[in-house]
């Protein structure tokens, strides 16, 4: 007797999502809620519930949770207890100390080697940047401005320079992220832009390092108040 099949089509096993793959997912996502100030200084990461959230195992959470605290943007207060991280004021005075010393070099390099495509490339970011700062869209704001900056990287030319970078690139982004002082922002990478636009590498950099200082004071006043803006600058 001949077999019949059933109406339809068969139904395809679902494919099973690579372990790998999922912690990349459930680290990306996490990191930009550090980053964006979904989850604030403080916060506790519970494995359980997480991996509730992201419908998964807790394994992926776990090994997320380790690459974060490598990271610098959580850490374990007891071998229970995940939270993250607060930002002390030598934390901030360190990262800015390095972003200065590899941003303001990157910038001249990016002034001595620039090109008409790359050029065109930051005004669009330049554009992009003045219309989320007109709507006080903070979300657009930082994402743009994060990407003019690694723009600006690529322009230097150096993938050694770009790869020193890559480990701090989240926690930069992340202090980037609380200066709220945007049309001031907007402003310096104007002027940035033209320093890079002229070909003059020294200016360039100058250009750079009073952007960097200004940010620094920005993020310390938000993080620490008023009070704290006597904190000494980072020193290239």
């Amino acid at each position: 007797m001949a077999k019949i099949e059933p109406d339809g089509p068969r139904e395809r096993p679902a494919i099973r999502e690579p372990l790998g793959a999922v912690r990349e997912r459930v680290l990306a996502t996490l990191r930009q809620d550090v980053i964006a100030g979904r989850l604030r200084p403080g916060d506790r990461l519970v494995e359980r519930e997480l991996a509730d959230r992201f419908g998964v195992s807790r394994v992926p959470v776990r090994e997320a949770i380790r690459a974060l605290v490598a990271e610098g943007f959580v850490l374990f207060e007891t071998p229970r207890r995940t939270v993250v991280r607060r930002l002390t004021p030598a934390d901030v005075r360190e990262l800015f100390e390095l972003r200065e010393a590899l941003e303001v070099y990157a910038t001249g390099l990016a002034a001595a080697r620039a090109t008409p495509r790359a050029l065109a490339e930051l005004r669009d970011l330049l554009e992009q940047s003045a219309r989320a700062t007109e709507a006080d869209d903070p979300e657009a704001i930082t994402d743009v401005n994060t990407r003019f900056h690694d723009r600006v990287l690529a322009m230097a030319g150096n993938g050694l320079l770009a790869s020193v970078m890559e480990p701090v690139d989240g926690r930069l982004r992340w202090l980037t992220r609380q200066n709220t002082e945007w049309p001031q922002l907007l402003s310096e990478h104007r002027e940035l832009y033209e320093a890079i636009a002229s070909g003059d590498a020294d200016r360039a950099r100058a250009h750079a390092l009073g952007h960097v200082q200004a940010n620094y004071r920005s993020t310390v006043r938000h993080l620490f108040g008023e009070a704290a803006e006597d904190l000494a600058e980072p020193q290239a």
